[in-house]
Formats: structure tokens, C-alpha cells, sequence
């Protein structure tokens, strides 16, 4: 039996952890983020998501959107704990998971409970919804690469498998933004080129990939013949763990710049928890509206590992910086590891 790999995407995380917390948002449009008008979204129900709002979305915006919307201040640690139980399920399945967010995953099958695709994502979303009441997608296939494509098909609360028999039919049709690889800059020299679906890119010659695309240029000639030799990671073997985010809208307004910081505190967190690793390094990283990189650095006699800790190291960082030019760019990370072990407390 072939080996099947799956992505599974949790549905509007955030969202749907608040409405199942609370029966009287559920069905409406609930919109999860920082609450004061420079705050951003971090994310939304899908109630939300028929007025136009989505993640990383100014609050003022959302709100002249959805005024009927209900905006709830992020509760991180909740959504982590969540995380935690939600992968714990995953790993009674198989020990191959590799977490990609918070909210989403790769599975491998090859040392599963259950080898079949389509049984073992039935068997993951039973248990979720029953034990956790959450609803997730999961896609299906031989790749890392098919897999995640196809969990974003029949969102929300959908399977979908592709299967080598599909390619390449089923991806021709798709714009080039779906090629896993292909980032804003390299869609926009494509789109400039005439080339806006995959079956506009298929059928140049590969040294076209390598002339526009560079060194990544034979991974998406692979990716869109339905190659990827990429494996299921459960182990990284990482110098630093970060997170970091493209804004939707430039901005060098810091209380905005806050809400993402503090997002990505909890998701780091959750990641060295996982590891069970605490780091003495914590870094900021910001890309101006004109490409221009900044990275600054903190490296501290004691090691973190929790939200309160990297945010707070992470918040000092920006608000030493002069922003003169907006920012479309921010992101944190945490290195210097060791593993995490009962720290002797001091009197210092």
C-alpha cells in the first residue's frame, strides 16, 4: 500500500475554541484579536469571513466591514493548551507528527494504527469533535505538498484526497499562489509574464524555472508534476524557533505590531514546550515597506520559555526601535537552547 500523508488545518482556530466556550457565539460572527482599534485580527469565524474580514486585518477595518461583529480579546494560553490536546490525539495515531502552527500538522501513515488515508482523517476528526468539540480539515495524499493543498478544498470541516491518478489535471486549473514556494514577489513577476494558473507555468521548459525562479526553481517544477520528496519532520533539529508574519497592511504603529508579537509569543511557547527546550536568546525581526531588514537581539544570564517571558524581551526590542519607515514585515524567535530541566531557584 502506497504511503499517505495528511495535513490537517484546524477550522478557525481561535474562533471556534470562543464559540464552543461560549454557546452564545455560536453562528455569529466572531472576530478574535486585539480589541482596541489598532489592534489587528488574529482570526475569525467563518460568519465573519462572508463580510470580507480575515486574519491580520486592521481592527477599525474589520469593524467598518462587520459591524455586527462580535470582537473578543485572544485568550493565547487557552488556545495552546487546546493545541496540546488536539496533538496528542494526533500522536496516539502515528509518532510521525510533525507540528507545523499551532493550529495545523503533518501527519505520516507509515507507522500508524491505521495505514488508509481516508480512515485514519475520519478516525482524527470522530475523536476531535467528540473529545474536544472542535471541527478541522484534512487533506490526503503521497506528499507533503498535495497534502496541504487539499486541506484547504473543502474547508470548513472537509477531506479531500489527491491521488497520483489526478496529476496533473486537478492542478492546472489553480492559480500559481497555491504552489507551496511561490511568494508574493514571485507570483507578481509571473502574473507580470502572463503566467497566472499552473497550467500556464507546466509547460515551460525547466531552465525558465531556473532563470526566474532561481535556486527554488526545480522544486516548483517538481511540486507542479505532483513531486515532493519532503518528509514528515518530527524531530528538528533547529538553532532557533520563531514566527513571523507578511502584514496584510504596512504599519509602524507599535501597538499594532504588539498584537502580532504577542500571537507569536504564544505559539512559540507552545513549540519549546513541545521540544522541551527554554532559550536565553530572543530576537525581533522587522522588513520595511522598502525590503530593508532589521533584526535585534537580546541574549539574557537566564533561559525562557514561556509567553509572559519572550513577550515581554520581545516587546522591549521594539519599543527601543525609531520607527521611521512602516513595517510589512514582523516577526520573534527564541535561541541559545538547552533542555528544560528543574531550574535551582536563587536568591538573584
Amino acid at each position: 500500500m502506497e504511503n499517505k500523508i495528511l495535513h490537517v488545518d484546524m477550522d478557525a482556530f481561535f474562533a471556534s475554541v470562543e464559540q464552543r466556550d461560549n454557546p452564545e457565539l455560536r453562528g455569529k460572527p466572531v472576530i478574535v484579536g486585539g480589541v482596541s482599534e489598532r489592534g489587528v485580527v488574529s482570526t475569525c469565524s467563518y460568519e465573519a469571513r462572508k463580510y470580507g474580514v480575515h486574519s491580520a486585518m486592521p481592527i477599525f477595518m474589520a469593524r467598518e466591514k462587520c459591524p455586527n461583529g462580535i470582537f473578543v480579546s485572544g485568550r493565547y494560553g487557552k488556545y495552546t493548551k487546546v493545541s496540546q490536546e488536539i496533538f496528542k490525539l494526533f500522536n496516539e495515531l502515528t509518532p510521525l507528527v510533525e507540528p507545523v502552527s499551532i493550529d495545523e500538522g503533518f501527519l505520516d501513515l507509515s507507522e500508524a494504527k491505521i495505514k488508509d488515508g481516508m480512515e485514519a482523517a475520519r478516525y482524527i476528526k470522530n475523536r476531535v469533535y467528540r473529545e474536544i468539540g472542535l471541527t478541522l480539515s484534512i487533506g490526503i495524499s503521497y506528499n507533503k505538498f498535495l497534502a496541504k493543498l487539499a486541506s484547504d478544498w473543502n474547508k470548513p470541516n472537509g477531506i479531500k484526497e489527491i491521488t497520483k491518478e489526478m496529476i496533473p489535471d486537478i492542478l492546472l486549473p489553480l492559480s500559481i499562489s497555491k504552489v507551496h514556494g511561490l511568494g508574493k514577489i514571485s507570483v507578481a513577476k509571473l502574473n507580470n509574464m502572463g503566467i497566472y494558473y499552473i497550467k500556464d507555468l507546466y509547460n515551460m521548459p525547466k531552465e525558465f524555472y531556473l532563470e526566474y525562479l532561481g535556486k527554488s526553481g526545480i522544486d516548483i517544477y517538481n511540486r507542479i508534476r505532483g513531486i515532493d520528496n519532503r518528509k514528515v519532520e518530527v524531530v528538528r533539529e533547529r538553532k532557533s524557533v520563531g514566527k513571523e508574519r507578511t502584514l496584510k497592511f504596512d504599519t509602524k504603529i507599535k501597538e499594532e505590531l504588539l498584537e502580532y508579537i504577542k500571537e507569536f509569543s504564544f505559539e512559540i511557547e507552545d513549540i519549546l514546550s513541545r521540544k522541551n527546550v527554554m532559550g536565553k536568546t530572543v530576537t525581533l525581526k522587522y522588513k520595511t515597506k522598502d525590503f530593508e531588514n532589521h533584526t535585534r537581539s537580546k541574549t539574557l544570564n537566564y533561559y525562557v520559555n514561556t509567553q509572559i517571558e519572550i513577550f515581554e524581551i520581545a516587546k522591549e526590542l521594539l519599543e527601543a526601535e525609531q520607527l521611521k519607515d512602516e513595517i510589512r514585515l514582523i516577526g520573534v524567535s527564541v535561541s541559545s537552547f538547552k533542555e528544560n530541566e528543574l531550574q535551582q531557584i536563587t536568591l538573584f
